[in-house]
């Protein structure tokens, strides 16, 4: 008797509970009205923290859902990610029905916390929905029970324990280094300070005169020479900086993702449709690619280098860079020997090998040896950087007409015409082996599937089983004309050399037209346009976006660096410079210190953060160390 007494009581606060936050839940249920399906009269109020209640042991990205179920059927969790489009709910678990009233059923889920998900509770009662976005290791209760009578159902989501807030290391991290680049710059100031110079030169003078009166290697006055060379700063020649930053950026950056970002999922790449920051850096790469190329052979051409060398140097260094890929980078030798039956063909180093032996040989073909003899009193004289090479733009535009043609004409098999998408459970599950359409179908007929990727992002989302490579055959065309966009950009600085209102000026023209072309094809959405932003595509809309960010990034180096010198482009300056040994290295050495180590709490994202950050400083130190001794590795 006194057990059902207390159970009495329960309801009855429980009752009162609910009604004082009818207002509350009026505003869940007018936000829910839409997408749910009502079988009874039922209430949604999200609650305040309840008392501390011990969670499982949780992963990265993960809360702990606990469902209270105290209607008299069993009822089916599922769950719905907002950043899966058109996908199918994903069963989480079965929750018993309650023994009697008072004794719910009850059964612990894990849930992720990336994103907003949409919860359905299912039984044969009744159909809830309700969207939450859970707190990384936060533990949260659903209550599912009958009010005052049998018609009308309360679903309540409890906070048992606040979630932690994950992004403050970020936050610190952010801080350490605004402080350590304002104490560099402060540093270089007083260096630069003529009482401060004064000091060093008598400083550094005196210790040399007496290092030469005890080692008796000559008179005091020699001591001279050495300090007005350091005096005066050894000149670059006609280098620019803002290219060398504009790489090391993307390198470094690229070199941080690679190694994980800190486990953020901002720092992965996107699943499918859509842009992160680590699928800017490969574009930038291939697109500063292209304007060093053209850099390069017109100074070749101008030393009178012949095109047929040329020729021979560029296929020579791609298959250098091809080799270096498939048999350096992609194989992982911890893990056994080379195994050539299971060898992945397509990689980054791949991409650019290929993209810079199509884009190199195009302009070396096309290029002018001598730009000084154009008459400027010619009709196309301002437009001369991009009409002077028209068979070239007329090769990369028919190549990507052949990428469109093949990519929305090409049957594939049980898969419609065009298809885009991520197959798996994404479109409602209708073509889950469909994955990345005729670009996914050409490498498994030309490549094989075990020598393509076998674990693309878009399984993190949408669950494909199917392997699928963003950089294989199909996408290289477009990486292509990211090369030759660059390539463009290039020309640029050739054809207006030291005019710089001029070259920022058609920079920020190409930025905007690049950028209009992409709001066309997207729709500006992401994932309702014509061709959406795709980095495992490569799509034509992803080109386009990353190459006007690309040009936009450019014209804001160049001012800064090479115009007004305002910035010296350190430290990304370094690694920019010797780019190729920098990338090797960090993939060769991924798994030795001081660039990974045994953790003691594998499942936070501070201590993955400082990881990754004391490695990605390890090879801009290293970078530096290698520019200070004027070691750069050339392929």
């Amino acid at each position: 008797g006194g057990g059902e007494r207390e159970r009495e009581r329960e309801r009855e606060r429980e009752r009162e509970r609910a009604s004082s936050s009818s207002s509350s839940s009026t505003r869940c249920l007018e936000q829910s009205s839409t997408r749910c399906v009502v079988y009874r009269v039922w209430v949604c109020c999200v609650s305040a923290s309840r008392p501390h209640r011990k969670s499982p042991a949780l992963k990265m990205d993960e809360a702990t859902l606990t469902v209270h179920n105290e209607l008299q059927s069993e009822m089916m969790v599922s769950f719905l990610s907002d950043h899966c489009y058109q996908c199918m709910y994903q069963q989480l678990g079965v929750v018993p029905a309650g023994a009697e009233p008072g004794v719910p059923g009850k059964v612990d889920l894990t849930v992720g916390t990336q994103f907003p998900v949409t919860l359905q509770l299912n039984s044969t009662l009744v159909n809830l929905e309700f969207q939450y976005h859970f707190g990384e290791q936060g533990n949260y209760s659903v209550w599912v029970k009958n009010l005052n009578d049998s018609s009308q159902v309360n679903c309540s989501l409890v906070t048992d324990t606040e979630p932690v807030n994950s992004y403050l290391p970020i936050f610190f991290a952010f801080l350490c280094f605004i402080v350590l680049s304002v104490l560099i710059a402060i540093g270089y100031t007083v260096m630069g300070l003529e009482a401060v110079k004064s000091v060093l030169v008598r400083w550094g003078n005196a210790m040399e005169t007496e290092r030469l009166i005890n080692s008796e290697l000559g008179p005091p006055n020699r001591a001279v020479e050495p300090s007005v060379e350091t005096a005066v700063p050894a000149t670059s020649g006609r280098r620019l900086r803002s290219l060398d930053t504009f790489r090391g950026i993307a390198l470094i950056i690229m070199v941080f993702v690679n190694y994980g970002g800190g486990r953020y999922w901002f720092f992965r790449h996107e699943s499918w449709n859509g842009l992160t920051i680590a699928d800017l850096v490969f574009p930038w790469f291939v697109f500063i690619m292209g304007t060093s190329i053209a850099i390069s052979i017109n100074g070749a051409l101008r030393r009178g280098v012949r095109r047929s060398h040329l020729l021979k140097k560029v296929v020579w260094r791609s298959v250098q860079l091809f080799l270096i890929g498939v048999i350096l980078i992609n194989p992982n030798y911890c893990q056994g020997p080379l195994s050539w039956v299971s060898l992945r063909i397509p990689g980054v180093l791949q991409r650019l090998a290929f993209t810079y032996l199509v884009v190199a040989s195009l302009d070396v073909l096309v290029a002018r040896d001598k730009l000084d003899n154009i008459q400027t009193d010619v009709w196309w004289y301002k437009a001369s950087d991009f009409l002077l090479y028209w068979p070239a733009w007329l090769c990369v535009i028919t190549l990507e007409i052949v990428w469109l043609c093949l990519t929305f004409l090409l049957p594939v098999p049980d898969c419609p015409s065009g298809y885009l998408g991520p197959g798996g459970i994404g479109d409602f599950g209708k073509y889950p082996n469909c994955t990345g359409g005729a670009a996914g179908f050409i490498d498994r007929w030309l490549l094989g599937e075990n020598h393509i990727y076998q674990t693309p992002s878009s399984r993190v989302v949408y669950q494909s089983t199917i392997p699928y490579d963003p950089e294989g055959v199909l996408g290289s065309i477009n990486s292509i004309l990211m090369a030759f966009l660059g390539l463009q950009a290039g020309k640029i600085l050739l054809h207006y050399k030291d005019l710089h209102s001029k070259i920022m000026a058609r920079f920020l023209i190409w930025g905007v037209v690049l950028g209009m072309i992409s709001a066309v094809l997207t729709k500006c959405s992401k994932d309702h346009g014509f061709i959406p932003i795709n980095k495992n595509l490569w799509s034509l809309s992803y080109v386009t976006t990353l190459s006007s960010f690309a040009f936009i990034l450019l014209v804001v180096l160049y001012y800064l660096v090479d115009v007004n010198k305002w910035w010296s482009g350190a430290p990304f300056f370094y690694p920019g410079m010797n780019s190729i040994l920098v990338y090797v290295g960090h993939e060769v050495f991924e798994e030795y210190f001081p660039f990974r180590w045994r953790m003691s709490n594998s499942q936070s994202h501070a201590e993955h953060l400082t990881q990754n950050l004391v490695a990605t400083c390890v090879w801009v130190f290293i970078s530096f160390v290698l520019y200070k001794n004027k070691i750069f590795w050339k392929i």
